[in-house]
């Protein structure tokens, strides 16, 4: 039995278990293996313990339920194996940093919680196609071959060269003062993409205008570009599968919180960074540096399909 097997096998135990039994030897029981047995092959294939998965699992349905029924949030917290509303109340607020009643009042309707391995409440139906890419992975890839470039040739210049004042200095938003220099503008569109990622995954992102000097770097920004990309898109492919780009999640970082759809918030990245990467862009040219190419989503499928 293949690895994936075993997780798929091992997870179904969990997932048929949301409305029966749930003891660790009913599970064990399921799974044909001693409570022992099952409880370390289980962590050690799927990196959660069985309790902690149905757990996820039960607050994950619970939030499917609040946004798609009208079932009352007491039916919705005994069904989720909680005692009391008060208990429910505080284990959803911890998971979904907002209390159910404020989540269904907001018009929630992403219910996935962080998960070792992509194993949801409901999972949703891959998409069938080959290696063809379609707009997400355009807008995406080009998203991030293009500040890596950028980033790469930012290597180039002194600190000085990084820290000179822009020449037109340009308000990206409006409750934001305008980049200072080349570094802040490389910096910000990182920075960008950090704050949605931690938004979708219910992180924490401290002051940006705190940062230490050195989290400026080209190198580092590289190894927080490459860090960040990773789960910014692994929650967005996982929209696009599910075609769930209406779907809405909490913004828990704002205050007060706000509600936005996938696609707003994609679109939002797309369009703010590419303005500042062509800033940027002519920035480096201003100080001398060769940048072939203009920033085009075009260039990025031409190496794409040279690598193919």
């Amino acid at each position: 039995m293949s690895e994936r097997d075993e997780v798929e096998r091992l997870s179904g135990v969990v997932m048929e278990s949301l409305d029966d039994d749930a003891s660790s030897d009913a599970l064990a029981r399921r799974a044909y293996r001693s409570r022992t047995q099952f409880f370390r092959i289980f962590r050690a294939v799927i990196d959660e313990t069985p309790a902690a998965m149905r757990r996820r699992l039960l607050l994950e349905r619970a939030a499917w339920q609040l946004s798609r029924t009208q079932h009352s949030v007491t039916r919705i917290a005994l069904e989720a194996d909680y005692g009391s509303l008060e208990a429910f109340t505080r284990a959803f607020r911890k998971a979904f940093r907002i209390s159910p009643s404020i989540y269904r009042r907001m018009g929630a309707t992403h219910y996935h919680l962080p998960a070792p391995v992509a194993i949801h409440f409901c999972a949703p139906t891959s998409r069938s196609g080959g290696d063809d890419m379609d707009l997400y992975d355009i807008f995406a890839g080009a998203e991030s071959f293009h500040t890596r470039k950028l980033l790469e040739h930012a290597r180039e210049l002194t600190p000085e060269q990084l820290d000179a004042p822009l020449n037109n200095k340009t308000y990206v938003f409006p409750w934001d003062s305008p980049a200072r220099s080349l570094r802040d503008l490389l910096l910000r569109i990182v920075q960008t993409k950090e704050i949605w990622t931690a938004a979708l995954t219910g992180g924490t992102f401290s002051d940006p205008k705190m940062e230490p000097p050195e989290q400026g770097t080209p190198d580092v920004l590289l190894a927080r570009l490459q860090k960040v990309d990773v789960e910014f898109d692994r929650v967005l492919k996982d929209v696009r599968n599910r075609n769930a780009w209406s779907d809405t999640f909490v913004d828990a970082l704002c205050e007060p919180p706000e509600t936005f759809t996938f696609g707003g918030m994609f679109a939002h990245v797309v369009t703010f960074n590419s303005y500042q990467r062509l800033v940027a862009l002519d920035a480096l040219r201003r100080l001398g540096v060769k940048v072939e190419g203009f920033g085009c989503p075009t260039e990025y499928e031409a190496s794409v399909a040279t690598v193919r």
